[in-house]
């Protein structure tokens, strides 16, 4: 397996995991459960999400814009801009 169909196989199981927290926000609001409930799922989905933007993201930029050195930033200056962005999405 290629190292660009592992990531494409970890990213679609993240994907896979939201939408299972997402079911369960549904089920909860469905039920009787009480709003602190749904607000823990929410956080746990949402937190997901940004997890799977920070693996997009810094994807994109070992990618696109560290490659074969024809990219406009150097590999620290965009190693810098994937520590901001996971800053940022925490």
């Amino acid at each position: 397996m290629t190292e660009v169909s592992r990531e494409r196989t970890k990213l679609l199981n993240r994907v896979k995991r939201i939408r299972g927290q997402m079911d369960a926000v549904e089920r909860t609001l469905l039920g009787d459960e009480n709003c602190a409930d749904v607000l823990m799922l929410l956080a746990a989905a949402r937190g997901g999400i940004n997890g799977l933007m920070a693996e997009v993201l810094e994807d994109h930029i070992r990618l696109h814009l560290l490659q074969d050195g024809r990219a406009p930033l150097t590999p620290d200056l965009g190693e810098e801009l994937i520590d901001l962005v996971r800053a940022y999405l925490k």
